[in-house]
């Protein structure tokens, strides 16, 4: 039986902590939850004290959580099961955590599927060509950066609008609640500047879509992947936390197989 702690109990770090309080994931128990928000009624521990309860720590409140506490959490000899793999567009973070040791590091899939794929594919030969193309409610893909002009042009659209293009690296680290998704399948392809990400807002959008395509020596690929966004907040998949669940499942067994 594996102890997890939960740092971030927001849409998907509340799921994923309810779940193992619960006692619903095979091997894997909730040691305490880490957010200074409070936890909604789950075990609230301090930073430190999760840390040494824990065998596996799940990052589940952002990208500049995940560059504070990751390696951290590396170094103490936990596991660090990653979600917001977009803090990884910083190559210096990337190079702490892979060197931080003794524990490891592990991603999830979140929002997508298909990595493997393209993992193999680009494993075979360099990709030609990979692209996602992100469709979400222009209100989620607002950010803090934009100017006034910029943020009513997506809070006011009425049919879809561009909010961002360029490589994955760039995308990822401009829309951190949004982009996760560019950074993981740049992470699969293992190039963060051969994987161009567009991120569009669309006032029609129900369900938040993500259409990867890819080409090379092995062959030419498309996935489409439309996801109910999280009720309360549209920036994430409702499907995310059980994502998180899975990769947790997957660790405590050491299966990774079918279950």
């Amino acid at each position: 039986m594996i102890d997890v702690a939960v740092v971030g109990c927001g849409a998907i770090g509340r799921v994923v902590a309810g779940a193992l309080h619960a006692g619903e994931v095979p091997g894997a128990r909730l040691a305490g939850v880490v957010d200074p928000r409070g936890a909604g009624g789950l075990p609230l521990l301090p930073l430190d004290e999760a840390i040494d309860r824990a065998g596996l720590v799940v990052e589940a409140a952002g990208q500049r959580v995940l560059a504070d506490i990751g390696p951290r959490v590396v170094a103490s000899g936990r596991d660090l099961l990653a979600v917001s793999v977009g803090a990884l567009t910083d190559p210096a973070l990337l190079r702490r955590l892979r060197d931080a040791g003794p524990g490891a590091v592990h991603l999830t899939t979140g929002a997508v599927g298909g990595l493997d794929l393209l993992r193999s594919a680009a494993r075979m030969a360099p990709l030609d060509r990979v692209r996602i193309v992100t469709t979400k409610r222009p209100a989620a893909l607002v950010q803090p950066w934009m100017d006034e002009d910029e943020a009513a042009r997506l809070r006011t659209a009425g049919a879809p609008v561009e909010a961002g293009r360029g490589p994955a690296r760039e995308i990822a680290a401009a829309f951190p609640r949004s982009a996760n998704v560019a950074a993981a399948v740049a992470l699969a392809v293992g190039d963060w500047d051969a994987v161009e990400a567009v991120m569009v807002g669309d006032p029609a959008a129900d369900l938040t879509s993500h259409v990867i395509t890819a080409a090379g020596a092995a062959g030419e690929y498309r996935f489409e992947i439309r996801n109910r966004p999280a009720p309360d907040n549209p920036a994430t998949s409702e499907v995310v936390p059980y994502a998180v669940l899975k990769a947790v499942e997957d660790l405590a067994t050491r299966t990774g197989g079918f279950r």
